[in-house]
């Protein structure tokens, strides 16, 4: 098995694979080549599955075009409107203001002048998770932060969010 060996003032052998899916040895400074090559070798199943499962995710990636930018944001428009409503009376609060961004790190925002940012990123999301994302920036208009408080706002209207949560982080981890 081909892998680059570093050594180190370290202790123990470890294994990481690279994004790129290259295998990566570090190893204390006077360890044996035969100790390296064993480890190694014990470890060959474990290597495997995780540069199967860099692959699969790699292969998972969306690839995001013009032509999706300009669709995504139509639909940012056409949807968001509507859900801010509903889940602003249902929530009693009125935001000062609704922006469609071009946000690649934040799938939303609130400033504390009560503005609001959703990223038309998040029109690749499901009806559920952009309905969290809008719920989760309505919360912060009661609450300014993610204490406690915050999350009661939020489990309040949505008791599931933690699904939903989850559901975007495998959106993000899937976007180039």
């Amino acid at each position: 098995m081909n892998y680059t060996l570093i050594r180190s003032a370290r202790k123990t052998l470890a294994i990481y694979i690279r994004p790129n899916g290259a295998v990566e040895v570090r190893a204390p400074l006077r360890c044996p080549v035969r100790d390296i090559e064993r480890f190694v070798s014990s470890k060959a199943h474990w290597i495997a599955e995780k540069q199967q499962m860099l692959q699969a995710r790699t292969q998972e990636k969306i690839i995001l075009t013009p032509a999706m930018e300009a669709q995504c944001r139509a639909r940012a428009k056409e949807v968001l409107p509507g859900r801010i409503t509903y889940f602003a009376n249902l929530m009693d609060v009125v935001p000062a203001r609704v922006r469609v961004t071009g946000a690649m790190t934040r799938w939303g925002s609130c400033s504390s002048k009560g503005s609001l940012n959703f990223s038309w990123r998040l029109m690749l999301a499901d009806d559920d998770v952009i309905d969290y994302v809008v719920v989760h920036e309505l919360a912060h208009l009661r609450e300014m932060n993610h204490s406690r408080r915050f999350w009661a706002i939020v489990a309040q209207v949505l008791p599931d969010y933690k699904t939903r949560q989850q559901k975007l982080k495998e959106l993000q981890r899937n976007l180039g």
